[in-house]
């Protein structure tokens, strides 16, 4: 199998890396030269990787096609290059439906549309499908964990939580800085604030099977620390924030 990938952006260099990294048995690799940095890096870190100036390349020489770029380049280009029939295309471009895809690509292709993340370098990290496919779902499964979605229209929800990933980041850094700023070493900081919550979504994970509320009310004790948080986060509207932030970006996709 011979994978190409247009773009090579932040989510590419993480496919990629998680595909290297895992036992997928592939030939090749081609990447695009859009980002020099990441492709070069790529390259040298990898043997199978070819760098092909031309998106047309690609495609050509591919039997999986990757589309990794964002929307606005992916309306401008995607609807020029010459599909072959009967390649699997997965996007994972946010706001360009399936039928916008196959109305663009005008071939007899697969099309599947596919929500990795950063953390998929690490072979970790769920990965949304739509609409299911049992090779693109065992070809995910080795780089994290796939969810199959038949209903596009569901699938908007999901895209929507990935609209997420900046700003819990930034929660990080804002308690990080804060702790930084009290005297704590940046790095010492950073350190103590990462592994807490990687130890708490860890929590999280093995109790998913149970309503997360759960975790919610153990973690606090009467007029204790974690009450006072909640509470105060509460009355401020952070919460009812994550909400309509949610609700936004989820009109914005359901266009």
């Amino acid at each position: 199998m011979i994978l190409g990938f247009i773009g090579s952006g932040k989510i590419t260099s993480s496919v990629v890396e998680g595909i290297c990294n895992s036992d997928i048995k592939y030939k090749k690799i081609y990447i695009s030269y859009r980002n020099k940095k990441i492709s070069k890096s790529l390259k040298e870190k990898y043997k199978k990787i070819i760098i092909l100036k031309s998106n047309q390349e690609i495609i050509d020489n591919s039997d999986w096609i990757f589309l990794s770029v964002i929307p606005s380049v992916g309306l401008k280009i995607i609807k020029k290059l010459n599909f072959k029939k009967d390649q699997k295309v997965i996007s994972f471009i946010s706001t360009i439906t399936l039928s916008q895809l196959k109305k663009m690509i005008k071939k007899k292709v697969e099309i599947v549309r596919a929500i990795p993340l950063p953390p998929i370098s690490l072979g970790e990290g769920p990965v949304p499908i739509c609409p299911p496919n049992e090779k693109v779902k065992a070809f995910f499964n080795k780089i994290g964990s796939t969810i199959e979605i038949k209903n596009e229209k569901v699938s908007i929800n999901f895209w929507s939580i990935s609209g997420m990933m900046a700003s819990y980041y930034n929660e990080l850094n804002t308690i990080s800085m804060w702790l930084n700023n009290k005297g704590v070493k940046k790095l010492d900081a950073q350190k103590y604030v990462t592994k807490l919550f990687l130890a708490l979504s860890m929590d999280a994970v093995l109790n998913s099977n149970k309503d997360l509320k759960l975790l919610v009310k153990d973690s606090q004790t009467p007029k204790g620390l974690n009450e006072q948080g909640l509470k105060e986060m509460t009355k401020k509207g952070v919460y009812r924030s994550l909400t309509s932030t949610l609700n936004s970006i989820y009109k914005r996709l359901d266009n």
